[in-house]
């Protein structure tokens, strides 16, 4: 076995037409808040390729996912639903891994992942998403276990940006780019 599980790579999304046969867009899996009022994310690129390409924004294989955020009196997440629900207790894994870069030009917010919608676990690093080149994070499991998330019943992960639920503070704007999402032991 591998030293990880993928949660998601980010390869298999494509560019196809949503009616047709085999499309695989990124924003139809990990469902931002595009055209809300309070929840200020968009998850891939408004035109094809929707999954980011450029060799210095994708940290390993093809792809990765861009996502915007906007926390102007909102704050900005991305949610992906995993079909069927997945035990992360099993395979002796340990942690949870993603590969994260941003921009020096993003306005600082604060990154967060949460489980299952429950509690975020915030990046220690409070303006993580202005570095610039790619950082992995790595969450201890027993984080989310300890704050009551169960961990053999997953059945989404959150990346967000900014503080959930704001609708009082203003707050900026950027791109982080997330790629290689895993399970490690």
């Amino acid at each position: 076995m591998a030293n990880y599980l993928i949660v998601d790579d980010f390869e298999a999304y494509n560019d196809l037409d949503e009616k047709a046969a085999g499309s695989n867009r990124i924003y139809l899996s990990w469902i931002d808040g595009y055209g809300t009022t309070t929840n200020g994310a968009q998850a891939g690129n408004l035109n094809p390729p929707f999954a980011e390409t450029r060799g210095a924004y994708v940290h390993s294989g093809n792809q990765a996912m861009p996502l915007g955020y906007d926390n102007n009196r909102k704050s900005s997440q991305a949610v992906r639903t995993l079909t069927p629900a997945k035990d992360w207790t099993r395979e002796s894994v340990a942690n949870l891994s993603l590969w994260f870069r941003g921009d020096s030009t993003n306005a600082a917010e604060r990154m967060y992942v949460s489980i299952n919608g429950k509690a975020p676990v915030y990046h220690t690093n409070a303006t993580a998403a202005q570095l610039t080149t790619y950082t992995e994070w790595v969450i201890p499991l027993s984080t989310f276990s300890g704050q009551g998330t169960g961990l053999n019943n997953v059945t989404s992960i959150t990346i967000g940006l900014g503080t959930p639920g704001n609708t009082t503070v203003a707050g900026g704007t950027g791109t982080v780019y997330i790629d290689d999402i895993r399970l490690t032991r």
